[in-house]
């Protein structure tokens, strides 16, 4: 059974770093792309980043770009979501997504989800 398990949220203050993991228990994890979403209350789910299946191509939401990088390790079966300098507008539940096809700036098509671990940043 394909399972993403996100861990790695929690509260920081504005300013701050988190790294997100994702866990991925995907047999053939190396063939999928990886992607980061993120929903706020009330909002609908964003795009935040996504890395190629070999990790050699990375996109970003314009929003998070430059404090935020993904990477990937497809020994371990993990993505990661590296974030600095957060604000409060990051405040959201992040989710990790994998898809057969690299998808950017839509959470259409993604084929597997994870449960979503929350960030909450403070001002």
């Amino acid at each position: 059974q394909v399972q993403l398990v996100e861990s790695g949220g929690g509260l920081v203050q504005a300013g701050g770093s988190l790294r997100l993991s994702c866990a991925a228990s995907i047999p053939t994890f190396k063939l999928y792309s990886m992607g980061w979403f993120r929903q706020a209350p009330g909002e609908e789910r964003e795009f935040v980043a996504a890395i190629s299946w070999s990790g050699g191509l990375t996109y970003y939401a314009d929003s998070v770009k430059g404090r935020f990088t993904i990477s990937r390790d497809n020994a371990q079966n993990t993505v990661t979501l590296q974030m600095s300098s957060l604000k409060p507008e990051d405040t959201a539940v992040y989710y990790c997504a994998a898809s057969r096809a690299l998808r950017v700036g839509t959470a259409s098509g993604y084929d597997y989800w994870g449960q979503g671990t929350q960030v909450t940043v403070s001002s």
